[in-house]
């Protein structure tokens, strides 16, 4: 196969090539220091810088659907707004790097590093339209986030998070690539674009077609923490570093649906009503199972680890929906939508549980909320917003994004999904409330670590407005996103 490379390649990935070079800054650094460790706050610095560009460069050279080395890559609205959200999240991330006594201190530049490798490979991810270029991103975002939990300062938690990471995620990728075998094995290619036009064809006369598509779509359940494949995800949620946490509940997420979204774009799910139903089932099994665990969870952490398993599901009805529309992108849009608010929400959420942990070992449980509210009056009050946004109460950003994806799914027949998404949505309040009953009605000395958090503050601060501020302009940015995806 010939593949010429042009400057317009190089121009499309430059944002990979720009937070790569960056990545590279901190450890340089170090190593010419004689494996002194510069700085933390510099090399913070020098992460953010390559993360800005990167965001500048995207938003200059992406978005028009062009692609890049042989239709390998496509920079399309989807590329542009799941990358910007997964190097916001990826900022935040090592903002609560440079302030949670886990991740701080000795070894801070190669966790830097591994974060932005993980991004690069994120970035890789929402831009593969190849199935193989697909297995890269993802190998690429996971094996560097492996490291970085068996790094933490924490020495029995977060090695045990790491190896059941490291084994499931296998696995997974595994199925993934079982699949891609069988989906090159009829139609001789692995990229999307090129089959894209008989995938719902030859879903229905081709077995092996269909069972490649199946065993791919498994992976990304996987990936995505789709019951009843979630059984990793409160494990390794609770015994990461938190900020590691907050890294993977949304960024890999983000990048990980955007994957799933380019898959389900070949609309298999209208040539199969069994891969049709099998995914709607999977996603009313990934609420229920996700609200009803939260509810008995005292960990704060492992509380908002089911949480997420729910908010898969809700996602799941969006990719459904986009999956078998004619507007697929308006399905599309209220998926980026509804996953931009949650990354928000749940930054927040993570970023004050982060704030809250006193060292490496400190376990965060919500009976220690008590009395936060009277201690952090301000940092109680972010933490009800976001609580409340993720439980979707109005006017907070979190009602749209579920209104957004319910609407869509009502408008393509799926009634009944968009009833059991608005049925657990009514459960999961009862878990988000708790936590705020607990900081301010019952007595107690809730308090964060005296260290330095002023980095973390101002990001909790600022994503708390977001979400305020965006609840009313929910409507002119659903339609950005929506004509960006045109």
């Amino acid at each position: 196969m010939n593949m010429n490379i042009g400057l317009s390649d190089i121009l499309l990935v430059s944002p990979m090539l720009a937070l790569f070079l960056a990545s590279l800054v901190p450890i340089t650094a170090k190593v010419l220091r004689g494996n002194r460790e510069q700085n933390p706050i510099i090399t913070l610095s020098q992460a953010l810088i390559g993360v800005v560009i990167a965001v500048g460069l995207m938003i200059v050279f992406g978005g028009a659907g062009k692609t890049a080395f042989n239709n390998g890559l496509i920079f399309d609205g989807v590329t542009q707004w799941m990358g910007i959200i997964a190097l916001f999240a990826a900022s935040a991330s090592m903002v609560m790097m440079y302030e949670n006594p886990a991740t701080t201190g000795k070894q801070f530049s190669e966790l830097i590093f591994l974060a932005m490798s993980s991004a690069v490979g994120m970035l890789i991810l929402v831009s593969a339209v190849d199935l193989l270029m697909v297995f890269i991103g993802l190998e690429m975002m996971s094996l560097s986030l492996y490291l970085m939990i068996a790094m933490s300062h924490e020495e029995k938690l977060s090695k045990e998070a790491a190896l059941k990471y490291f084994i499931l995620g296998s696995f997974a990728s595994a199925l993934f690539l079982y699949g891609v075998a069988f989906i090159f094995g009829t139609t001789g290619n692995t990229n999307i674009l090129a089959f894209m036009d008989q995938a719902s064809e030859l879903v229905q006369t081709n077995r092996l077609f269909m069972f490649g598509m199946a065993f791919v779509i498994l992976g990304f359940c996987f990936k995505v923490s789709i019951a009843p494949f979630h059984a990793w995800t409160p494990d390794v949620y609770q015994g990461s570093p938190t900020p590691h946490t907050a890294f993977m509940a949304t960024a890999v997420k983000a990048v990980s649906f955007a994957a799933f979204l380019r898959v389900i774009a070949t609309r298999s799910l209208v040539g199969s009503d069994h891969l049709f139903d099998m995914l709607q089932w999977l996603a009313v099994i990934t609420m229920i199972v996700g609200n009803t665990a939260a509810i008995l969870q005292n960990n704060f952490k492992r509380m908002i680890a089911y949480s997420s398993v729910a908010h898969s599901g809700y996602i799941l009805v969006g990719v459904i929906t986009a999956g078998v529309s004619d507007d697929a992108a308006f399905g599309a849009a209220g998926v980026i939508f509804y996953i931009l608010s949650y990354a928000l929400m749940t930054l927040g959420a993570f970023a004050i549980a982060s704030m809250l942990e006193k060292s490496e070992n400190h376990i965060v449980n919500i009976d220690d909320l008590a009395g936060f509210a009277k201690q952090r009056p301000m940092l109680a009050l972010c933490m009800t917003i976001f609580l409340l946004s993720l439980a979707g109460i109005p006017p907070a950003l979190g009602f749209f994004g579920k209104f957004y994806l319910f609407n869509a799914a009502i408008g393509e027949g799926l009634l009944w999904l968009a009833i059991w998404g608005m049925v657990n949505s009514v459960i999961s309040v009862y878990y988000y409330l708790r936590p705020i009953v607990v900081m301010y009605m019952k007595d107690g000395n809730a308090d964060i670590a005296e260290h330095s958090l002023n980095a973390t503050t101002v990001m909790v601060v600022v994503t708390a407005l977001a979400i305020i501020f965006m609840g009313f302009v929910s409507g002119p940015l659903f339609s950005a996103i929506e004509n960006s995806l045109l």
